[in-house]
């Protein structure tokens, strides 16, 4: 599969770009047929896509006539691009600085879902595009690397000159499975293998690549922590949740959503290590307790800070020692557990330790928010936020609701006590 790169001069390392911090720092216009600033009537315009940024302390909304970026907290929609001629499905944030990679999608006429377009908002134009004979089905970025994925190949681009790195073979991924780490120590990446059921996990500092034969069945989710040194995975029968340890493959902990099939939409793994939410096509957002070993501080004592990746992050789980609980609460279980072995294999399985139920039948994206709370978009333009007991589980309790895209109406927002 043969791409076709095309840059534009005055490519900046993204250590240097800013960030998208207030709507009214932007330029008001745009050059005809490129993305135009401004509030425009939600008449008709439909929600494509939604991803979170790198840190899950924004997300971008790709839509039918542009894309939006929403600050989580306080939830506010900072900035907008709106075009004349079409959308975008997908949207792909660089932390909170003013790169963003775009691909068209809905009706757009001018961006085909072949091409990727690197947007600079602060210069107003388009600094690279790619170019494929296939769908992009996901872009990843990363301070140093562009990840551009295809239905059977992965490119790795250098992100000062966009020149091709790697190039990574897999099984049929229409999906476009694949995550990075974000962490100064490390450069990780994980994709679906070239075998049912296998990840393939590139330590790109290391120069290593591991196989990890994650399920029977087909994945259809995964997740790394910042590190990169966990992974979270989930084949296509959607019961099973289990975690590795990227280094030498070996499975830590395997966590039950359900007994029945489900599609799992979304995994997240907390700052801290300590917790995994899963969202599925079920309604219902499970969060569970791991047991693995964090070196570092609380990621709650951290400070989310606006200059993008280069940020220092104190949450390392670099020290991985199976079977070590360091959580106040521990997942649910059968009271027969103790016939491990004996009885069928769901008597002996990790239930979730917090619930909560979602009344909308949508695709959810979930992921952590400080103080033991969680975050979940929806593409019908709902947010929530919902918080955990730590110690008790249970059902969790909703702190907030917002609906930022809805047709006749602007975003409202409620809150419970």
């Amino acid at each position: 599969m043969s791409s076709q790169v095309s840059t534009s001069r005055g490519l900046h390392p993204p250590g240097k770009l800013g960030t998208f911090e207030s709507p009214h720092v932007w330029p008001l216009s745009a050059p005809p047929g490129h993305p135009e600033a401004g509030r425009g009537d939600d008449q008709d315009v439909r929600l494509l896509s939604v991803a979170w940024n790198q840190d899950c302390g924004c997300f971008a909304a790709g839509t039918s006539n542009g894309f939006r970026i929403f600050n989580c907290e306080p939830f506010k929609e900072t900035f907008r691009r709106d075009l004349k001629s079409g959308g975008f499905g997908i949207v792909e944030m660089l932390f909170r600085c003013n790169i963003l990679a775009l691909v068209g999608g809905g009706s757009n006429v001018q961006y085909p879902p072949n091409k990727v377009m690197i947007w600079d908002d602060h210069q107003s134009r388009c600094i690279g595009e790619f170019a494929f004979r296939s769908d992009v089905r996901a872009v990843k970025l990363a301070k140093d690397y562009i990840v551009i994925v295809l239905e059977r190949k992965i490119y790795v681009y250098n992100f000062t000159d966009l020149k091709l790195l790697y190039q990574i073979d897999t099984l049929s991924n229409p999906k476009g499975l694949c995550c990075l780490s974000h962490h100064s120590n490390t450069s990780v990446l994980a994709c679906p293998g070239v075998h049912q059921g296998h990840v393939r996990v590139e330590h790109f500092g290391l120069k290593m690549t591991k196989t990890i034969p994650a399920h029977d069945s087909h994945i259809s989710c995964m997740a790394l922590t910042m590190d990169g040194l966990l992974l979270a995975t989930a084949s296509t029968k959607g019961t099973l949740i289990r975690i590795f340890n990227t280094m030498d493959g070996t499975r830590l902990q395997e966590v039950r959503r359900g007994l029945d099939k489900a599609e799992i939409y979304s995994i997240a793994l907390s700052p801290n290590v300590q917790w995994l939410a899963v969202s599925s096509d079920k309604g219902t957002v499970h969060i569970f307790s791991l047991r693995v070993r964090v070196a570092g501080e609380d990621a709650s004592n951290e400070q989310r800070t606006l200059e993008g990746p280069w940020m220092d992050h104190q949450n390392s789980s670099s020290s991985i020692d199976p079977l070590v609980q360091t959580n106040t609460g521990s997942n649910a279980s059968s009271s027969l557990s103790f016939m491990r072995g004996i009885l069928p294999k769901y008597f002996s399985s990790e239930w979730s330790f917090a619930q909560f139920h979602l009344p909308e039948v949508t695709r959810y994206i979930v992921a952590f928010g400080a103080q033991n709370t969680v975050m979940m978009v929806g593409l019908d333009g709902s947010f929530y936020r919902c918080s955990f007991d730590q110690v008790n589980g249970g059902q969790m309790l909703q702190k907030e609701y917002f609906r930022f895209l809805k047709s006749d109406t602007p975003p409202f927002r409620t809150s419970s006590t």
